[in-house]
């Protein structure tokens, strides 16, 4: 039976007070609540800042 060992992660672990900076930066930066940043990572599964930014732009034309 041949083995195959599982893949590593290739994402470093990123710490949650490093999140919550790069959250408050982005509800800044964009004035909207955290929580709404929350909300988007939350949706996509991942806090990568153009994603998330390309999601607020997306609905902030919708209003």
């Amino acid at each position: 039976m041949a083995y195959s060992p599982a893949k590593a992660d290739t994402q470093p672990p990123v710490d949650a007070a490093r999140i919550e900076e790069e959250i408050a930066y982005l509800a800044k930066r964009h004035r909207i609540s955290p929580a709404i940043v929350r909300e988007i990572i939350r949706r996509l599964g991942s806090a990568e800042r153009s994603a998330v930014e390309r999601e607020i732009r997306k609905g902030q034309s919708r209003r």
